[in-house]
């Protein structure tokens, strides 16, 4: 029964790994991107405060950091990281 257990749950665990694996890639690959356009959506939104125009000005400051290294990246790292605490769960109730 557990040999059969093992058999059927190895394809589940090695689809995981190369679904961690290539969202760590595109994470990786997508930081410079989005630390550059957080960058240059801060400066307009600063730009905006200073220009009086406060509504716009919060909302680009909102955006900077959504897509800065502690927004919605953060969030994907964290999701990943469940992910991958979910397959070393698996793997550690199956095999021992």
């Amino acid at each position: 029964m557990r040999l059969i257990l093992k058999i059927l749950v190895a394809p589940v665990i090695v689809v995981l790994t190369v679904f961690v694996w290539i969202c760590a890639l595109v994470l990786r690959c997508s930081a410079f991107v989005f630390g550059l356009a957080g960058t240059v959506l801060g400066i307009f939104g600063v730009l905006a405060l200073i220009t009086h125009q406060v509504t716009n000005g919060i909302i680009l400051l909102v955006m900077a950091f959504l897509v800065s290294p502690f927004g919605i990246p953060m969030a994907a790292a964290w999701l990943l990281g469940k992910i991958q605490d979910l397959r070393y769960t698996i793997q550690d109730l199956v095999y021992g």
